[in-house]
């Protein structure tokens, strides 16, 4: 409920990781993605840019093999596979944008390096959060 109450959120994001080799390599690749600005943006945004999960997954400095990572986004409105064994793969960009203009968003990475799971929450990032956080001064 924190996560989605953020000053200026339209969404709560959770991003679940799955199929790491050890809980804090999971942890750690949920975590920055979920604190990715540019990820953050194109979630407000309705775009399901793969390559923002990937690159934040790059700059956690976590041990994956990106060439084994899968991405799906997720919502009350259906999943969609946007990326497969470190490549983006054919999906429906009008499936993808429905999914992600609900309230709620899934992002969802399969590592395929173990059994380890951990899950992050966090809202996506407006121009409203933008302009509340950027307003007064503490």
């Amino acid at each position: 409920m924190i996560a989605a109450d953020g000053e200026g959120a339209s969404k709560l994001l959770e991003c679940t990781v799955s199929g790491a080799k050890d809980v804090p390599t999971a942890k750690i690749v949920a975590k920055s993605v979920i604190c990715s600005s540019l990820l953050k943006a194109a979630m407000f945004g309705a775009d399901a840019n793969w390559g923002r999960v990937l690159c934040a997954i790059g700059y956690s400095g976590a041990d994956v093999d990106i060439e084994k990572i899968d991405v799906a986004f997720s919502s009350a409105k259906g999943t969609v596979s946007v990326c497969k064994q470190g490549s983006g793969i054919d999906f429906s960009e009008e499936k993808a944008k429905e999914i992600l203009l609900e309230k709620e968003i899934g992002i969802e990475i399969q590592l395929n390096a173990g059994t380890a799971k951990a899950v992050a929450w966090g809202c996506d990032l407006t121009y409203d959060y933008v302009k509340i956080n950027g307003d007064y001064r503490s």
